[in-house]
């Protein structure tokens, strides 16, 4: 009988709860909506600055590598074994000075074969013409002597033929040897260029850094010098077999006028019957065999000088590629010297930007190995042609480097001035805005109420942008709020926005 009592009541009293649940949160969200609408109502607080009259510069900044403009390999003259070789990495060199001694005792031999052979030849001439009138024994004694001397002729152009062959398959080997490192060296700068692309294109669609392209960028040109300098060393070696070719040929050929002159000196001893005309011929041939066994001697000699290796101009040592006691080939790089007293700043400019640089510009360079420190320099060298696939030119800096911080390979930052407008009205990057109509500021009037301003935009600088139509110098513009800014809305500027230097 209660609980039939109390169970209404209990009912109702829940419902009672509900109801009141129900209302007062139907009053806190009319609260909130009032509360919001005064918000929307009331000014919002804006930052803003005054559009100002200045001189804008616009400037280029980019990424390159320093380079010694002098970088030559001390490369062995001669085929041989070194001798003496002090310098280091980082050794400071002189022009001429001795760094590279190769081992004299085959080149010393030769010289003095050759200066005997000449004093053998003098002293046949001597001889000849000591003989004013031969007799029978005389004759038969030249007739003895030519014959020897067409032996040892026929046996030097023997011999020589002999070394002209070795020495030309030794130099065809060599460059077939590097043409598998210049296939290798292109394979590896194919690959780096392929990959640059990918990273380009990745980069493209914003998947991945900048610095990544910055990177395969830098991977390119480490392949390119790679190929550049196999490329160069098979040239060289090339040369160097044309050298030895032509040397050989002229060798054979010396060598058959002396066996030629040997064989004219014994005919002319065997045909001995015209005494005075064949005395004459024989006193002739036996002063080219003089002239011969003269260039033979200086010949060597030069050979002798090529074991001698030095400086080619003053500089440091920035590489070592063999060590005392090891056998060298001719044209093997020794030593690797580079000049800098002065550096190079390679870098690469687009070409919508190349247009603003010109020889003797200025530059500032900053380099991350010299923190802190800034480094002025002047263009030098623009390539007036682009990269076809970079569709960039190369532009080359030179920077004084008379304390020798700066160092080749190292990473720099270069900062070109392209352009300068002078005297245009400017607003703070930040204050234009963008929507379907186009760019736009909002000013603030003398009431304190926002207006909306259509604009042309002129000059980009650092932070500030030019304004060809739409603001005059002295208006207010926003440039930060905290709300959404509706034309002809009041607002409250709550500070003015730090004030830009006379130049951007």
């Amino acid at each position: 009988m209660k609980l039939r009592i109390f169970l209404p009541i209990l009912l109702l009293l829940f419902a009672a709860l509900i109801a009141y649940r129900l209302i007062r949160q139907g009053m806190d969200l009319e609260a909130q909506t009032r509360q919001r609408a005064a918000q929307m109502r009331a000014a919002p607080p804006v930052q803003f600055a005054v559009a100002d009259l200045q001189d804008i510069t616009q400037h280029l900044s980019t990424v390159g590598s320093v380079e010694a403009p002098l970088s030559v390999k001390i490369a062995a003259k001669i085929t041989g074994r070194v001798d003496h070789l002090a310098s280091r990495e980082g050794d400071r060199v002189t022009r001429g000075e001795v760094l590279v001694r190769m081992d004299p005792a085959e080149v010393e031999a030769q010289v003095r074969q050759a200066r005997a052979g000449l004093a053998e030849a003098q002293y046949r001439l001597a001889q000849a013409r000591a003989g004013q009138n031969p007799t029978d024994v005389s004759v038969a004694s030249q007739v003895r002597q030519q014959e020897a001397a067409l032996r040892s002729a026929q046996a030097d152009y023997n011999q020589v033929q002999e070394n002209y062959q070795a020495q030309v398959e030794a130099a065809e080997a060599a460059v077939t040897n590097l043409d598998a490192g210049v296939r290798s060296a292109q394979a590896n700068l194919n690959n780096a260029r392929a990959k640059y692309k990918r990273i380009e294109q990745l980069y493209q669609k914003g998947f991945i850094a900048a610095q990544d392209v910055d990177d395969a960028k830098t991977a390119v040109g480490v392949q390119e010098a790679a190929l550049d300098a196999v490329t160069s060393q098979r040239k060289a070696t090339e040369r160097q077999a044309q050298i030895i070719k032509r040397k050989g040929t002229a060798d054979i050929d010396v060598a058959a006028a002396r066996l030629e002159q040997a064989r004219a000196a014994l005919a002319s001893a065997r045909a001995n019957t015209a005494q005075t005309s064949a005395y004459q011929q024989s006193i002739a041939a036996l002063e080219a065999s003089v002239a011969a066994a003269q260039a033979g001697v200086r010949s060597a000699e030069a050979r002798r000088a090529d074991t001698i290796l030095r400086a080619p101009f003053n500089g440091f040592v920035t590489g070592r590629f063999v060590d005392p006691g090891a056998v060298v080939t001719t044209g093997q790089p020794i030593l690797s010297v580079q000049f800098m007293r002065e550096v190079w700043v390679t870098t690469s400019v687009p070409e919508e930007s190349s247009g603003g640089i010109t020889l003797g510009q200025p530059a500032v360079i900053t380099l991350d190995a010299l923190r802190g420190r800034t480094f002025t320099g002047r263009v030098t060298q623009i390539n007036p042609s682009a990269d076809p696939e970079s569709r960039q030119f190369q532009v080359r800096v030179t920077l004084d480097n008379r304390d020798f911080s700066i160092k080749p390979g190292t990473f720099a930052h270069v900062r070109f001035e392209t352009g300068r407008a002078r005297g245009e009205v400017v607003v703070p990057r930040e204050a234009v805005q963008h929507d379907q109509a186009g760019a736009y500021v909002m000013v603030i009037d003398e009431r304190s109420i926002a207006r909306r301003r259509p604009v042309s935009t002129g000059t980009t600088g650092t932070d500030v942008i030019g304004i060809a139509e739409g603001v005059r110098p002295g208006d207010k513009v926003i440039t930060l709020s905290a709300f959404p800014i509706r034309d002809g809305q009041l607002v409250v500027t709550g500070g003015r926005a730090a004030r830009r230097g006379r130049r951007s």
